[in-house]
């Protein structure tokens, strides 16, 4: 890859060690099926949001595909400040309605989002504190069910529990989780995709055949460690060049290798390589390529079968998410 690159400042959280690489491999996993842990179809994603904390909600495409959605939600003593992010609409729609689901049952117009170039944004506040959020294509909506026509449904942020219709109090597992039913070559999986669930990287902006650089420090235990990413967009095709340079890295969790993973705006998973534990090194890389047309990137521990990791799709520990920030 050409070193001629433009800074971008990335953020990642990341633990992991002592490390060489192992060839990267290119194998992609897809998910067929997704639902909520606590809520078996899937239907009901009702949380309550913690006071003074800010929360970022994943919002899951519905019926349509490639398009992404995020909202940041902050509770104080003024109402809950709901801040909306849609990307990639079709373009050939110019709003969408955003509503809130509370215990009840009952719904809640949040209001009417415009859209431009398929991008929507949109903040509201609103007295609600125990809430699930979706965008409908239809306005003046007073009831949802599970034949509701929807583009978008919040997903449960890890930590909170989902409250189930009727106003109890939150019941199943105490953090929230997407399940993925993921086909494989000897049948099928179960992964959680809020664990997984990453920011794209915004691919189709980068420049062709120029690599771009980005810088990542790292925190907590891997204060210190270093790593940079190079990401090349090539002209021909749809092939993204990714090269990962791990510095200064610290001891690793013995058994364990750290797998890196594109994964595409509809959850489909990339292995892309993966470092083992090396007594004495403290660098490493990784060298792959993707053809998705958009991705983020995922770091996992994964357990270790010689000095091989044989996945297809994460299973172990997320321990890095690699980020773009201004």
């Amino acid at each position: 890859m050409r070193k001629s690159v433009v800074p971008i400042i990335g953020a990642v959280l990341l633990l992991f060690s002592l490390a060489v690489v192992a060839a990267s491999q290119v194998q992609t996993t897809t998910v067929t099926k997704v639902q909520t842990i606590q809520n078996p179809d899937g239907t009901y994603t009702i949380v309550e949001y913690p006071v003074g904390k800010e929360t970022i909600v994943s919002l899951n495409p519905v019926n349509i595909t490639g398009s992404t959605g995020r909202a940041t939600i902050l509770r104080d003593d003024n109402g809950t400040t709901i801040k909306l992010n849609l990307d990639r609409l079709p373009t050939d729609l110019a709003s969408i309605n955003l509503y809130a689901v509370d215990p009840t049952g009952a719904v809640t117009m949040l209001g009417p989002v415009e859209v431009a170039n398929g991008v929507g944004t949109f903040t509201t506040t609103t007295p609600l504190t125990r809430f699930m959020l979706f965008a409908s294509p239809e306005a003046n909506l007073t009831a949802y069910d599970p034949s509701t026509k929807i583009f978008f449904r919040s997903a449960v942020p890890t930590g909170l529990a989902v409250i189930p219709i009727g106003g109890g109090r939150a019941v199943g597992e105490p953090v929230g989780a997407g399940i993925a039913t993921v086909a494989t070559p000897t049948g099928t999986t179960a992964v959680a995709l809020t664990d997984y669930d990453v920011p794209l990287l915004g691919i189709p902006h980068f420049k062709k055949e120029e690599s771009t650089k980005l810088k990542i420090h790292f925190s907590g235990p891997m204060e210190g460690a270093r790593a940079n990413i190079f990401i090349e967009p090539k002209k021909r095709g749809k092939t993204t060049e990714i090269l990962m340079h791990f510095h200064d890295l610290h001891e690793a969790p013995k058994g364990q290798a750290f797998v890196l993973w594109a994964v595409s705006p509809d959850h489909q998973f990339q292995k892309l390589g993966q470092i083992v534990n090396v007594r004495g090194r403290n660098e490493a890389k990784i060298e792959s390529e993707t053809n998705f047309d958009d991705f983020g990137l995922l770091l996992t521990t994964e357990p270790l079968t010689g000095s091989t990791v044989n996945v297809i799709a994460p299973s172990g520990n997320r321990v890095g998410v690699i980020q773009i920030v201004p």
